[in-house]
């Protein structure tokens, strides 16, 4: 077993120390939600980029590459200057959702190369260009720009041309849970000596400025003594004492970690502000740190001269230090020479990281693959961040503090009062995403599963807490609308996950952990029959879904016409979680008789909702079109007229989601559920049709349960399949291609609607223009396509076949179909014979660029043609799940 292993299973079914300081501060905090007091609601702008050097947040921090403990009360990140620079570089630059062509975009490159759980081990790269960083220019540039262009990114600006620019490598070994090595190195890419200042900086987060009574931190210098090397030391009431020790002579700078009102608002003050070591360095003020080098904001500012192709070192500890006020033997507390081992204690961090993943990727042959598979995960677990918010709290404000605007208690989130997070949380974007989302944090916990069960079972048993579930039953759906309505996959992450880790760690699993989920999960499935089947018919208005503008109008909007919809993915998504809950609930029967009544109850539901989709509200109109062969949302018009808007795109494809095996030997260790499930059948011809059934000699029969059976299966497959339609080289589009040329056109009354493919970025303005389910390849879908493929299989076996790629005249059976789309959704990853990687798209230089070319970004979705990435460009979130379609089946 790895040393990381065991630290891991040291620490299974409690909290590690290890994990107590970690990634854990954002990429951005400015221009979030919980940022914003405004009375609009006008988060992007009320604090922006620029405000952010100087006005100290309320709920978080951010950095570069930075990490905390997990309450981020103590931060350390970087920053850098480069002497062209008119700012200091502290965080990643990007434009709002209302400056982007496309929505919100960070304009930054950099790449997270590795992690471990424990954060034992942790290396991100920051690449950071040599001439003025161009923030103008970005922002006028996509300003001019339309939605029918390319965005303008950070390349083509020509900053990186000549390989202009410093490759800045940060990495922290733990030394222990609360003694952490770092180790900064630049390296000079460029073809002349430059400058490049380097300042490692430790803060505070401000809560003493919201908190009545809370007794302020310091930060303090305290010079080298004897052999002892320069120190800052940090005193904090709750955290207690750290000591920062670095080397060389730095010049250390010391400021507060409180707003510059001067700056920001014209008011006369005076102090030691934010932004105090910044306009210290490039704006020339010496007065704006404080010369007693005490406060609660402190850099230790290195000035390093680079020749052409240089490589710099900084090295630095950051270690828990014994209390007492004796400055001496403060200093002296760390016992050793802090870098006498530094050196040995990296590289073995690092050959730990290395021996983990040999374990985790001892049956993954290809060298490309296992460099893929290791930076997804890194990429997931750099996303893990300190979130904080108190709904309640944000509208009612702070003691002593301006009272927010009235309109605010009429506006976002006022129904959600009795939210209360402050946690660790998978993240999907960490500049883009930095809060999360439901539906996405259940697909990351597939991926945490396969190194870390312990925290994905803790993320999906968050969501289910009080202080996150609403009392009425809905999960929260992210900061910006926790009203939204997101897909029930909650319990379908909670059974997979509960099976690897089952898997991994042998038994019967962690009852406990399923049980608990499960009891939240049947509140959450009550809200959605609740809320989401109006007219009681077992079909399903979900709104959005996630899906954003795929639909012919937005749907969670008012529509247009009256009325509402009848969605063939909502309605699916219901059939799924039923299937899911029935699933669970068959499990903890083995253990407790009770749930074999549970089980029974989510049985009959699914067959309801199957029933309901091929007869809405017993009008004989079906979801399944059977001219098209295919699944579409019905318009359900006033006057209970009902239209199908026959639109070809992911909502027909999810019904494949519905579909789980009852093996003959569970029925047989739930005999009350065999039986009832057997008198359904018997005595509800019109149900028992919805249930296959496969005799197997000596064994009995297989049930399946799906809202497909083998012919529909087989036509949904048969688009599905089709180059012209939704299979690309890459995966599965989530709009078909017959769009692009003859783009589909609803007509009712005067109102016209227009839907037409777009295989990259959106060209509509709905959801902000940030995301595009019109013709992109999106990982958590095709995910599911896969799984629920091999489930078909699992069923049908080896005699089943159908043509893929539909009029090739090849046929496969459903398993190779499945294994097909693996091997192409890996393909966005993989260098081909001539180096390039498909996700590098339209970047040729980056492609043979060996300092670029082997750093992969895991984009957001990506180009229904030609693979390259679109969206947030570090959503290891869902599209680390490329990690578990490399790791071979079963493994």
């Amino acid at each position: 077993m790895s040393s990381e292993r065991k630290r891991l299973e040291d620490s299974r079914g409690k909290d590690s120390p290890w994990r107590f300081w970690g990634p854990y501060l954002s990429d951005r905090q400015w221009g979030t939600v919980r940022e914003d007091y405004s009375a609009e609601g006008s988060a992007w702008e009320y604090l922006s980029h620029d405000a952010s050097r100087s006005r100290a947040y309320r709920w978080g921090e951010d950095g570069i590459g930075g990490i905390s403990d997990l309450k981020q009360r103590l931060c350390f990140a970087p920053a850098f200057w480069n002497e062209n620079d008119p700012i200091l570089k502290e965080r990643l630059f990007g434009l709002t959702g209302n400056e982007g062509n496309h929505g919100e975009d960070v304009k930054e490159y950099y790449y997270y190369l590795d992690n471990t759980p424990s954060h034992s081990y942790m290396k991100m790269l920051y690449k950071y260009p040599q001439a003025e960083f161009p923030y103008s220019r970005l922002v006028a540039e996509n300003g001019r720009k339309t939605r029918a262009d390319d965005e303008f990114e950070l390349v083509d600006t020509g900053v990186f041309d000549d390989d202009r620019y410093f490759d800045i490598f940060v990495e922290y070994a733990k030394a222990g849970p609360r003694d952490i090595l770092v180790r900064i190195t630049a390296h000079n890419r460029g073809p002349e000596r430059r400058p490049l200042h380097l300042l490692p900086q430790l803060w505070f987060r401000n809560t003493w400025s919201w908190e009545e009574g809370a007794e302020k931190p310091v930060l303090s210098w305290l010079p080298p003594i004897e052999d002892r090397p320069g120190t800052v030391a940090a005193e904090h009431p709750v955290l207690g004492r750290y000591l920062l020790f670095y080397e060389g002579s730095p010049v250390p700078l010391f400021c507060e970690n409180q707003t510059n009102a001067q700056r920001l608002y014209g008011i006369e003050t005076s102090g030691y502000f934010k932004d105090g070591i910044g306009e210290f360095l490039v704006g020339g003020n010496r007065d704006s740190v404080n010369p007693e080098r005490s406060g609660t904001k402190a850099a230790l500012h290195y000035t390093l001269s680079m020749p052409a192709g240089a490589t710099r070192t900084i090295r630095l500890r950051l270690a828990e230090g014994s209390r007492g006020d004796d400055r001496a033997k403060h200093h002296r507390s760390f016992q050793k020479d802090p870098f006498e081992d530094f050196d040995s204690l990296v590289e073995g961090r690092i050959d730990e990281a290395r021996e983990y993943y040999v374990e985790i990727q001892e049956s993954i042959s290809d060298p490309d693959e296992r460099l893929i598979q290791r930076q997804a995960l890194a990429g997931l677990l750099w996303s893990k961040q300190y979130y904080h918010y108190s709904v309640a709290r944000w509208l009612d404000g702070d003691p002593g503090q301006l009272e927010p605007p009235a309109l605010r208690r009429t506006g976002r989130n006022r129904n959600w009062t009795h939210l209360f997070n402050s946690d660790v949380i998978a993240m999907p974007d960490t500049w883009e995403y930095p809060w999360y989302a439901t539906w996405d944090l259940a697909f990351h916990c597939i991926a945490y599963a396969m190194i870390d069960s312990e925290y994905a079972k803790h993320q999906l048993g968050l969501l289910t807490h009080e202080w996150y579930m609403h009392p009425n039953g809905q999960f929260p759906a992210y900061e910006w609308s926790f009203d939204d309505v997101n897909p029930p996959v909650h319990a379908w992450a909670t059974w997979r996950v509960f099976q690897i880790d089952r898997k991994a760690r042998g038994g019967d699993g962690d009852i406990a952990f399923l049980e608990r989920v499960f009891h939240k999960l049947l509140l959450n499935f009550t809200w959605w029959v609740n809320r989401k089947d109006p007219a009681d018919r077992n079909i399903f208005e979900g709104g959005f879904l996630g899906l954003d503008n795929i639909g012919v109008f937005d749907r969670s909007a008012p529509l247009p016409t009256g009325g509402s919809i009848e969605q063939a993915d909502a309605t699916s998504w219901m059939a799924m979680y039923s299937l899911n809950l029935m699933r669970i609930a068959l499990e903890l029967a083995q253990h407790n008789h009770v749930y074999e009544d549970i089980a029974i109850k989510f049985f009959e539901h699914f067959l309801y909702i199957a029933k309901s989709m091929s007869n809405i509200g017993s009008k004989g109109l079906s979801l399944w079109d059977d001219e098209d062969e295919f699944y579409y949302d019905v318009l359900s018009l006033p006057g209970d007229e009902l239209v199908p808007m026959r639109l070809r795109s992911m909502v027909g494809l999810i019904p494949l989601f519905a579909v789980e095996t009852l093996e003959p030997a569970l029925l047989e260790r739930a005999p009350e559920f065999k039986k009832r499930m057997q008198w359904v059948l018997d005595h509800r011809p019109d149900l028992a049709s919805l249930v296959s059934r496969w005799h197997e000699p000596g064994r009995g029969d297989r049930r399946l349960l799906s809202l497909l059976r083998g012919h529909r299966m087989k036509m949904l497959l048969k688009r599905m399949l089709d180059p012209e339609e939704f299979l690309s080289d890459y995966g599965v589009r989530s709009l078909s291609r017959r769009y692009a040329d003859r783009p589909y056109r609803f007509s009712h009354d005067e109102i016209e609607r227009q839907v037409g493919y777009e295989p990259g970025e959106s060209r509509t303005a709905t959801f902000g223009g940030n995301s595009n389910w019109r013709g992109p390849i999106w990982f958590p879908v095709n995910y599911l396509i896969i799984e629920s493929l091999q489930k078909f299989h699992h069923y049908y076996g080896d005699d089943f076949k159908i043509e893929c790629p539909t009029g090739s005249g090849e046929y496969s059976t459903i398993l190779e179909v499945s294994e097909e789309l693996t091997r192409r959704l890996i393909s966005l990853f993989l260098a081909d014979d001539s180096g390039r990687r498909p996700v590098y798209g339209q970047y040729p230089g980056l492609q043979g660029d060996p300092y670029f070319r082997d750093n992969i970004p895991f984009h957001e979705y990506f180009h229904g043609d030609t693979g390259r990435g679109v969206g947030s460009s570090h959503q290891t979130g869902w599209t680390a799940l490329v990690a578990k379609l490399i790791q071979p089946r079963g493994r």
